[in-house]
């Protein structure tokens, strides 16, 4: 039997996902780093992207921005968590909620023009989060994956 790893991926609101799997990819401040079973323990941080489980050859992309990753190894094998700022299924961005981002984001840019606005990490992390949903829903559009 080949080795998995358990992934749970969590944000404030909800639980991602929790499966088992055979590798995950996530991008991260020193560059994108693929997980295997039998990973050494680490702890790091976790930037904008995709991340990517594969689980029976499927591919199952998420939206991320922002967090932190912790590999840790146990009796039952190698436990990855994933806990995001903002975490979101590919499957789950429509159309409508690209167009939504795409807009979102332009009205963020704009406001951020206003040097008399106060809350910049506010807005900063809101934009981070539509510019990655759009990115991430381009870059999966064409390819195929898991729902």
């Amino acid at each position: 039997m080949l080795k998995q790893l358990k992934l749970k991926i969590i944000t404030p609101e909800r639980l991602i996902l929790d499966e088992t799997v055979d590798q995950v990819t996530f991008p991260t401040p020193e560059g994108v780093l693929t997980i295997l079973p039998d990973h050494v323990p680490l702890i790091t941080a976790l930037s904008s992207g995709d991340i990517v489980a594969v689980a029976n050859g499927e591919h199952v992309p998420m939206a991320v921005a922002g967090g932190f990753v912790e590999i840790k190894r146990d009796e039952n094998g190698t436990n990855v968590a994933i806990l995001a700022d903002f975490a979101e299924h590919v499957s789950e961005i429509s159309e409508a909620a690209i167009e939504k981002a795409e807009a979102r984001a332009e009205e963020l840019r704009k406001q951020m023009e206003n040097k008399e606005v106060v809350d910049y990490e506010h807005f900063s992390a809101e934009l981070e989060r539509s510019l990655t949903r759009v990115r991430v829903a381009d870059k999966w559009r064409s390819k195929k994956y898991r729902k």
